[in-house]
């Protein structure tokens, strides 16, 4: 499927799913305690040659941050006295909300949802500038997705699927130890499914604790990464959605090894 075609899909899918749901209650957006995140779609080069293919864009932490080395989509916390005011202009047209065909009819009919949904999306461009220098203006909204609690942090994510235009090549902070595009058709094979045995190692005991995690396993010549976390769970919500792709069972999946340690949850200044 083209491109083209393929955003449009993905718009009307999205608009149907979330027509019946109410994704910003009450009682789970704090903007005080929530955080936003894009989730980045795009067309990137096939190997060496000149064909593309259509990817999901992630973010590698780096080790100045905590969860170093995870894949992640960019994005963080509200800046309220920024991401308030800017989130006024981005209904306006040629802004990304004022180009979203169902902006309008959110705004009539789901006012302050349309409102927060504003404020997250603006929060996640802000971000995904200062991180990877992503271009606000090369960015097509494509919808919101279902929040994700962050069970560790105490927090709501919330996560919105953006199409980036036009822009192939990034430049990341200190935060980025570098940005991986992953083939959307590599997830939609079930043979890239791994079980993922993280082993968590305590410098204060020296005890070590192990949990099994579902993931999914790329490749590429630069080496090898591992999807998991809230991170997998929103690309497979994502999938379901869009593809009624349901990954295999974690149970019957080839075991593949980490490893983490007590600096893991913590930021650099609070690690001793």
């Amino acid at each position: 499927m083209k491109p083209k075609a393929f955003v449009g899909q993905v718009i009307e899918t999205l608009e149907k799913w979330n027509r019946e749901a109410c994704l910003y209650a009450d009682n789970l957006v704090d903007p005080l305690g929530s955080s936003a995140v894009l989730c980045l779609l795009s067309e990137c080069v096939k190997g060496k040659g000149p064909e593309t293919e259509l990817c999901f864009v992630f973010n590698k932490r780096s080790k100045l941050v905590r969860q170093a080395g995870d894949l992640c989509f960019p994005g963080g916390g509200i800046d309220h006295r920024f991401d308030s005011l800017v989130a006024r202009l981005l209904g306006l047209p040629f802004f990304p909300l004022g180009r979203w065909p169902y902006w309008k009819q959110w705004k009539a009919q789901r006012r302050k949802e349309s409102d927060l949904l504003a404020l997250l999306l603006t929060t996640g461009l802000r971000e995904c500038f200062e991180e990877m220098r992503l271009n606000p203006f090369r960015t097509q909204f494509l919808g919101p997705m279902p929040p994700q609690s962050l069970q560790s942090f105490q927090r709501f994510l919330y996560p919105m699927l953006v199409w980036i235009r036009h822009q192939k090549r990034f430049y990341p902070n200190r935060e980025v130890e570098k940005v991986v595009a992953i083939p959307l058709n590599d997830l939609l094979k079930p043979e890239k499914y791994v079980r993922f045995r993280m082993r968590f190692e305590s410098y204060v005991n020296g005890e070590e604790s192990i949990q099994d995690f579902p993931g999914f396993f790329h490749e590429d010549e630069e080496g090898h990464e591992v999807l998991w976390g809230v991170t997998y769970r929103i690309v497979m919500t994502i999938l379901e959605i869009l593809f009624n792709f349901v990954p295999p069972d974690m149970e019957d999946l080839q075991v593949v090894e980490g490893m983490r340690d007590d600096n893991y949850l913590n930021s650099p200044s609070r690690r001793k």
